[in-house]
């Protein structure tokens, strides 16, 4: 026997004891193991990914409850006035029940969701700037919002969001100027065009581009946290605007800059009560720089939102 032919036999039989022994390692499925108490043979739990996707579609219809308090400067006509109702006082200010909707659409990735509400609020308001007197202000404000949205992010555990749309604002003010026997005051009926009195009134309505982004993060069980933010206006409707102002011991017109702004930010817990019902709890804040014309919407709306709704 000659040295090649030793040779060859050892690796025909090293290469047959290694498959025989990778054998059990090649054929083998997931690895079972026996239950010591009965002695079933039980399979070990699958590892779940991370992410797992949602369902396809999912359609969410709200009802939210937001106690915004009102801050700010608001205007009509040129007559700025100072208003300041804070969320825990929003109740006894209110004049009418305020008109709230919002719907939540989504298909796989993308996302159509919009949000209205309509609110009256009387209070008493301060003109410092112009007659060092107090006002009766009646402000009516709605907006409706709507927005088109892609998820980067789209797993049960978490989402985010980006999207873009547009928000209307409704804005109508009526300011009643007590008569303290102030002589001005008859120079300010002749330049708002009041004849013998001293109420005034007017509307306003405008549409604000937007852009933002929204997520959620699962935090146990059935609770999650979420937040939204977004900014717009980007002086799309800003031209010309003016105010009425003390100059002297004259009341006289005054051009200002305009403006229109807004931005917005909300965040809280959403709580999965059911299968189908849920519920969140959180904070909102929208602020508005809008001056335009003869109208000053530069007002805060402030407070706790809560909200209860339907999936489906």
């Amino acid at each position: 026997m000659n040295q090649s032919t030793s040779i060859n036999r050892v690796v025909n039989r090293f290469l047959v004891a290694t498959i025989f022994l990778s054998a059990p390692i090649l054929l083998a499925g997931t690895e079972s193991y026996a239950d010591p108490k009965d002695g079933k043979v039980v399979l070990p739990p699958e590892v779940q990914p991370w992410c797992e996707t949602p369902a396809p579609l999912e359609i969410r219809v709200g009802i939210p409850g937001w106690m915004a308090g009102i801050s700010g400067d608001t205007g009509v006509k040129g007559v700025v006035s100072s208003a300041d109702v804070s969320f825990d006082q929003l109740l006894r200010h209110l004049t009418h029940v305020p008109i709230v909707l919002s719907a939540d659409i989504r298909y796989q990735r993308w996302e159509f969701f919009g949000d209205g509400q309509y609110m009256e609020v009387g209070t008493s308001a301060t003109l410092p700037g112009l007659l060092f007197t107090t006002a009766n202000l009646h402000l009516k404000s709605g907006l409706a919002e709507g927005f088109v949205g892609y998820r980067l992010i789209n797993c049960d555990k978490a989402t985010l969001s980006l999207f873009a749309g547009a928000r209307y604002t409704y804005m109508d003010g009526n300011l009643s100027i007590f008569d303290n026997g102030d002589a001005r005051l008859v120079i300010l009926r002749q330049l708002l065009g009041i004849p013998k009195k001293l109420d005034f009134s007017g509307s306003t309505g405008w549409v604000d581009p937007v852009i933002g982004a929204r997520g959620k993060v699962k935090l146990w069980k059935a609770i999650s946290f979420y937040a939204e933010g977004d900014v717009g206006g980007f002086d799309a409707n800003s031209g010309s605007a003016f105010e009425l102002r003390q100059q002297g011991g004259t009341i006289v017109r005054e051009p200002v800059d305009s403006s229109d702004w807004s931005y917005q930010v909300q965040g809280g817990l959403e709580f999965q009560v059911t299968h189908w019902m849920w519920t969140q709890i959180g904070w909102r804040y929208l602020k508005y720089d809008y001056n335009q014309g003869g109208f000053t919407n530069k007002t805060a709306l402030n407070g706790p939102f809560i909200q209860g709704g339907i999936n489906f």
